[in-house]
């Protein structure tokens, strides 16, 4: 049995991210139902919104799902862990990143609950493992939203997160179908982490207009911003990126541009759907997704594209 399905307790290795501000319960509940592992983000939720949503999803599915905290996001998460206690029964993970995973790590496994830890390097990967997570998230910085400094490629990362660990290794960044993710597979990888893919769904809770832009967006759509901060974030082009490298440009100090990438000006765009008036992560596998479907559907169809592409004999 593949080892990510395993733990997890899922049919195929196929995580939903936590997708700041748009991972919602119902999309969460969906991915399960196709046989994945969705996952209700706290970003940019109020504690008791988040308490909604796991409960939407409890409700909507009776197949595993989990919660992602990104710990830098939150200037205290212990209410979120408190939700998390209250409703263990329900959830089967919690996925952490963004951040130093130490203190967070125990508390969640005396839950009884499985960790998995987004990284950006094989030496933050064996930390993670040594700290006692079950699954490693490796994410390369074609992944949307904010990366590692490293920026390192998912296919350098896979192979080098591999050699590193021996827990399950999944792969993220660059995943749309069934064909990148046995690309992943053949890297090393465990199972595979979609983000933008899921955002472009029905149950998506993102505006129209952001999954507009994303059916929209082509190969050279996606850049990187706020190098400066040394925490780049990968969204899609408008007018509120340009602004910030122009005040990049201009100004290039922590100070002045770490109020552009704060606050909720991702809300703005991409759940508001004032998409010029804030930015939206968003990864370059955007220029892949032409059209909005069940997020069930796409996880049952990027399993049987797996198949059909890990089958295929090639003659040299």
């Amino acid at each position: 049995m593949n080892k990510v399905c395993e733990v997890l307790e899922i049919e195929f290795p196929i995580i939903e991210g936590g997708l700041a501000y748009v991972g919602n319960g119902l999309l969460a509940a969906s991915v399960s139902e196709g046989g994945g592992f969705g996952q209700i983000g706290t970003a940019g939720r109020t504690v008791e919104n988040f308490e909604e949503e796991i409960l939407l999803a409890a409700d909507a599915t009776n197949k595993p799902f989990g919660v992602n905290i990104p710990i830098s996001q939150h200037t205290d998460y212990t209410p979120y862990l408190g939700v998390i206690s209250k409703h263990k029964h329900l959830i089967k993970a919690v996925s952490l990143g963004a951040g130093n995973p130490k203190e967070l790590i125990p508390v969640i496994k005396d839950l009884g609950l499985k960790v998995l830890v987004l990284t950006s390097t094989a030496f933050h990967s064996e930390k993670a493992e040594k700290l006692g997570a079950d699954i490693i998230v490796c994410e390369g910085y074609e992944a949307g939203g904010s990366n590692g400094p490293s920026e390192l490629t998912t296919m350098t990362l896979v192979p080098l997160v591999k050699r590193a660990v021996s827990i399950p290794v999944i792969a993220a960044g660059g995943i749309a179908d069934g064909k990148s993710m046995a690309a992943a597979m053949a890297l090393g990888a465990d199972g595979v982490q979609l983000g933008t893919r899921f955002v472009a769904t029905k149950e998506c809770e993102a505006h129209d207009n952001f999954k507009s832009a994303i059916l929209k967006s082509q190969d050279v759509s996606t850049e990187i911003m706020t190098r400066i901060l040394k925490g780049p974030i990968r969204v899609l082009k408008n007018e509120y990126s340009e602004k910030v490298h122009q005040v990049e440009k201009e100004n290039g100090t922590v100070d002045v541009v770490l109020p552009f990438v704060r606050g909720t000006y991702n809300k703005l765009a991409m759940l508001d759907g004032e998409i010029d008036n804030g930015f939206m992560s968003c990864g370059q596998v955007s220029s892949l997704i032409d059209d909005i479907e069940s997020a069930e559907e796409v996880v049952k169809r990027i399993a049987k594209e797996l198949q059909e592409n890990i089958s295929k004999s090639y003659v040299f």
